[in-house]
C-alpha cells in the first residue's frame, strides 16, 4: 500500500465525436423522466471491462493502494472469511487506482448529466458486487428498495446510480430489475418506508411496502429486468425501487454500482422519527466545508465525472 492519498487527475472532461453520440437522445432522457431507468449504448470496451475485472481481482486478493483513514458505521466490506455469500464492498474507487481510473471516466458522467439534466456530476459512491452462482444463497436475492432512502443526508433529488455489469448481464445471471415508472411515487404519510437498510429486514415486508405504495399512487406495479449486453450501463433514478433474483447461470454476476450525485448535492441534517441523527459513511470521511459539514464535494472520495454545459 502506498502512503499517498492522492488521486490521479481527471483525463479531462471533452468528448471525442464518436462519444458524443452515444450520449442519450432527447427521447432518452424523456423516457428517463417518465420511467427513471435507461440503458445506454456500449460506454465500455472489451479492454476496459477485461482490466477492471482483473484489478477487482487483485482488490479481492487483498491489494490496496490506499486505505480508508477509519472504519464508517455501516461499511459494506466483504472479506473471504465471510464465504461465499453475495459480496458487497464500498470505497472501491478510492482503494484501488485502476478501478477508480476506469470507473471515473468522462463520457459515464456525461451520459449521467444529461439524464439528470445537470452540469456537473461526482462520483457519490462505487459498490463492488459480486453475486456468486448459487441460487439458493440468501443473500443472492436483493429486495426492493430505492436509494434515496439511504441518501437522506442529501439534498439533491437529481442523484441516480450506474450499475455496470462485467459481462452480458440478464435474468439468468440475476439482473437489476426496475419497477417502472416507481420513481415518480409519493411515499404513504406515515409508512415505515426507510430508517432501515434493506439487508436488514424481510423480503416479505418490503414487497408488501412496495404494494402498498403502488396501490396509495394509483399505480400497478410493473417490474422491467433489464437486459444489459457487456459494455453497455443501467441507469436509475435515486427514488427508482429496484432490486435483483437469484444468479441461476454457472457464473458469478459481477458488478459495480456507481452511485452519483449532481453538482449541486450538498449534505443536511436529517433524523429519524426517534430523533436520532441519520448517518451517511461519507460524514465521518470527507472533508468539512466552511460551515463545518460533511463536503460531499470533497474529490478524494467523491471525485468529479463530468462538468461542461447540459
Amino acid at each position: 500500500m502506498t502512503s499517498s492519498i492522492e488521486l490521479p487527475a481527471p483525463a479531462g472532461f471533452a468528448l471525442s465525436e464518436a462519444e458524443r453520440e452515444l450520449l442519450p437522445s432527447v427521447e432518452d432522457v424523456l423516457h428517463y423522466a417518465e420511467h427513471g431507468w435507461y440503458l445506454s449504448r456500449r460506454l465500455f470496451s472489451d479492454q476496459e471491462l477485461d482490466a477492471l475485472q482483473a484489478a477487482t481481482e487483485e482488490y479481492y486478493a487483498g491489494r490496496r493502494d490506499r486505505e480508508l483513514p477509519l472504519r464508517p458505521p455501516n461499511l459494506a466490506s466483504w472479506q473471504p472469511s465471510d464465504g461465499p455469500v453475495q459480496r458487497h464492498n464500498d470505497y472501491v474507487h478510492y482503494e484501488s487506482e485502476e478501478i477508480g481510473r476506469i470507473l471515473c471516466k468522462p463520457l459515464l458522467g456525461a451520459v449521467a448529466a444529461r439524464l439528470a439534466q445537470a452540469g456537473e456530476i461526482r462520483v457519490f459512491q462505487a459498490t463492488l458486487i459480486f453475486k456468486p452462482p448459487n441460487p439458493q444463497e440468501p443473500s443472492n436475492l436483493v429486495p426492493w428498495h430505492f436509494d434515496k432512502h439511504y441518501w437522506q443526508t442529501c439534498t439533491s433529488q437529481r442523484m441516480l446510480t450506474a450499475f455496470i455489469p462485467f459481462h452480458d448481464c440478464g435474468p439468468e445471471q440475476g439482473t437489476i430489475t426496475m419497477v417502472d415508472g416507481s420513481h415518480r411515487w409519493q411515499e404513504r404519510p406515515g409508512g415505515d418506508d426507510s430508517s432501515r437498510h434493506f439487508a436488514q429486514r424481510d423480503r416479505s415486508e418490503l414487497e408488501t411496502i412496495l404494494e402498498l405504495n403502488a396501490d396509495f399512487n394509483g399505480e400497478q406495479v410493473r417490474k422491467i429486468p433489464i437486459e444489459i449486453p457487456r459494455g453497455h450501463v443501467s441507469f436509475h433514478h435515486c427514488r427508482t425501487y429496484h432490486g435483483s433474483g437469484p444468479n441461476l447461470s454457472p457464473l458469478p454476476r459481477r458488478a459495480v454500482s456507481l452511485h452519483l450525485q449532481d453538482g449541486a448535492n450538498r449534505y443536511r441534517p436529517f433524523g429519524r422519527p426517534d430523533g436520532s441523527p441519520v448517518v451517511y459513511n461519507h460524514d465521518v470521511l470527507v472533508r468539512r466545508d466552511q460551515d463545518g459539514r460533511p463536503d460531499y464535494a470533497d474529490p478524494l472520495f467523491c471525485p468529479p465525472l463530468w462538468q461542461g454545459r447540459r
